[in-house]
């Protein structure tokens, strides 16, 4: 498969899932440090806007900062990506790739696929089964924006695509509904 280069200035939605559909995360202090980890690789060359750790899957959205050299923002993606995958395989003695293939990439090019896509990454662990209350789910971004604690996640952006939280809040219920109701009209 041909992947579209990354490039700075624009923003992604990255995400990838287990090898052969196995869990990418066992335990909670897995979840803690591929956050670690994705700060301390991205947090320099992006503005990280959501995710959402699955146990075998994982979303990230952000734009990478202008005038970053696109071999930069690969290599650095690279180093999560592997120094996770290291980590677990020596943690749980396992051998192989833990990721199914190299991350998958989307490019996103318009405000409302941004705010749609944001609301789909938070509503994930429920729409997977993960959690009954996708507001409760821990591995996410969603209380975050909700938080008024310090954060790296670059929130007043975000909540002024929504124009405050409050329609943040609104958006993700409305669409959880809607979600809801098509399920029941199957």
């Amino acid at each position: 498969m041909q992947y579209e280069p990354i490039r700075s200035d624009q923003y992604y939605h990255i995400y990838n899932q287990g090898n052969n559909g196995e869990d990418i995360f066992v335990e909670g202090r897995n979840y803690a440090y591929f956050l670690r980890l994705m700060y301390k690789y991205l947090d320099a060359i992006s503005d990280i806007y959501a995710y959402c750790l699955l146990k075998n899957h994982f979303h990230i959205v952000l734009k990478f900062n202008e005038n970053v050299a696109d071999k930069v923002i690969s290599q650095k993606l690279s180093n999560l990506f592997n120094s996770y995958a290291k980590a677990i395989n020596k943690a749980y003695e396992r051998t192989g790739s833990l990721f199914r293939d190299r991350f998958r990439r989307k490019r996103i090019e318009d405000e409302n696929y941004l705010k749609n896509l944001i609301v789909y990454v938070h509503l994930n662990p429920e729409h997977h089964g993960f959690t009954n209350d996708f507001r409760r789910y821990k591995y996410s971004s969603y209380s975050s924006y909700l938080s008024d604690l310090p954060s790296k996640l670059d929130r007043e952006f975000i909540l002024g695509l929504f124009e405050d939280r409050s329609n943040f809040v609104h958006a993700h219920l409305n669409k959880k509904m809607e979600l809801e109701k098509s399920l029941t009209l199957e």
